[in-house]
């Protein structure tokens, strides 16, 4: 996926709104080569940005704040979980960035201080910057379901943050008896990667199929309707026929509670036992997104469009899942495409000019079986103070099954590609 950072052919009405929102982030008065930006986050967004900044300026003074010195990626992590992919194939370090000239610190940011522009790390020590990025990703609110705490998540994995979790989750369903059910409990939005819960079931799907075949899937979700819906109710079909049932919002698929020592998951309607459950629980902007002061009621961070400024952090950027972004779904081709707008952003208000306009891509593709894939692709830019969709192309319905096989083929090229623009 990439950006283009277009000028606009609406010149009038959006240098207007380029202008306002230059003037809501004012450049510092500094030469350009003194220039420090400091990235919070290492995901796609923050990786993508802190790299793009240095290919546009390698004078800029770039460092990236990362508490883990291996970055495991969520996209793909659910083959790892139906044992098709090994968790070493997610995971990416940083020397690559580090060798073109980005300052990485392995630790995490404590605090922010928007007076004196400094970030506080957790050895007490703290890092000045001139402008500030946040791309923490999200958190897990964990406080948001009855019965449902960290300890919880060994016994009921969300597998939402890859890594750790992701392998519980494999495990748990290796282990499982044929004839078990497995339940996966979906939030309401907003979330990440909202189409990644019924993916995930679609891949357990195809383990249990070939491995524990008396084995089912419930989903029980806090929505009645989800992306990209008839792609995967037509796969489900096709593919794992009885094997999956989902229990929307209004047949009282809501999750209430939990009680992992007995593997009770309790609804709206009714109580259900799993032999695995994968609990996902409602989300947020990343803490220190919170800690910062750039979090609204929401639990989330409002931004201006044009710009990623934050509405309520002065000099600061918000990309990626934290951010407020209208109709572009959180993801991390949303990420890296806002990773690498936000730098070009950055570049020109340093050296005094107007934000382009963005023109973000994005793609989104899901894989329900091996060799069989489809996927959802969008134009965003900035309408009416938040990204509007003004353009979108999603798989047919109908295509036969070398059209899936080719999307999975391009699936796996996308990610190859993705990773390429943020880890080097």
């Amino acid at each position: 996926m990439d950006v283009t950072g277009r000028p606009t052919r609406r010149a009038v009405a959006r240098g207007i709104a380029a202008s306002a929102a230059a003037a809501a982030l004012p450049c510092p008065s500094f030469a350009q080569s003194a220039a420090r930006i400091v990235v919070i986050g290492g995901g796609f967004g923050g990786a993508s940005c802190a790299r793009a900044l240095r290919k546009l300026d390698a004078r800029l003074q770039v460092t990236l704040i990362e508490p883990n010195r291996i970055f495991t990626a969520c996209p793909f992590s659910n083959e790892v979980i139906a044992g098709l992919r090994e968790i070493e194939a997610q995971q990416f370090g940083y020397d690559k960035i580090a060798a073109e000239g980005v300052t990485v610190i392995p630790q995490a940011a404590a605090k922010v201080d928007p007076h004196a522009r400094t970030v506080g790390l957790a050895d007490g020590s703290s890092v000045n910057y001139d402008r500030l990025v946040l791309a923490p990703g999200i958190d897990l609110r964990f406080d948001a379901l009855p019965g449902y705490d960290e300890a919880a998540s060994l016994k009921m994995p969300h597998a939402w943050k890859a890594g750790e979790q992701t392998t519980l989750l494999r495990k748990q369903i290796e282990a499982m008896e044929d004839g078990g059910v497995v339940v996966i409990a979906v939030p309401a939005a907003p979330l990440r990667c909202p189409p990644a819960p019924y993916e995930r079931a679609s891949l357990i799907a195809h383990y249990l199929k070939t491995k524990k075949p008396r084995s089912k899937i419930l989903i029980l979700d806090a929505k009645d309707g989800f992306s990209q819906q008839r792609l995967f109710e037509a796969a489900w079909k096709e593919l794992y026929p009885g094997m999956i049932e989902r229990i929307a919002l209004s047949q009282g698929g809501r999750v209430t509670s939990v009680d992992p020592a007995t593997g009770t998951i309790v609804t709206d309607f009714g109580n259900y036992t799993a032999q695995v459950a994968s609990v996902i629980p409602p989300q947020k902007a990343g803490r220190i997104a919170e800690i910062a002061g750039a979090v609204d009621n929401t639990g989330w961070c409002p931004i201006d469009p044009v710009s990623f400024g934050s509405k309520l952090l002065p000099n600061a950027h918000v990309i990626g899942d934290a951010c407020i972004a209208g109709q572009i779904p959180k993801s991390a081709s949303a990420a890296n495409a806002q990773g690498n707008a936000c730098a070009a952003v950055i570049a020109n208000l340093i050296s005094g000019k107007s934000p382009d306009m963005p023109r973000l891509n994005g793609a989104c593709y899901n894989t329900v079986a091996p060799g069989y894939a489809f996927s959802l692709s969008g134009i965003y830019q900035p309408k009416e103070d938040q990204f509007a969709e003004v353009e979108v192309n999603t798989s047919p319905v109908d295509a036969p099954r070398e059209v899936r096989q080719q999307e999975a083929e391009k699936a796996q090229n996308w990610f190859k590609t993705i990773t390429v623009d943020a880890f080097g």
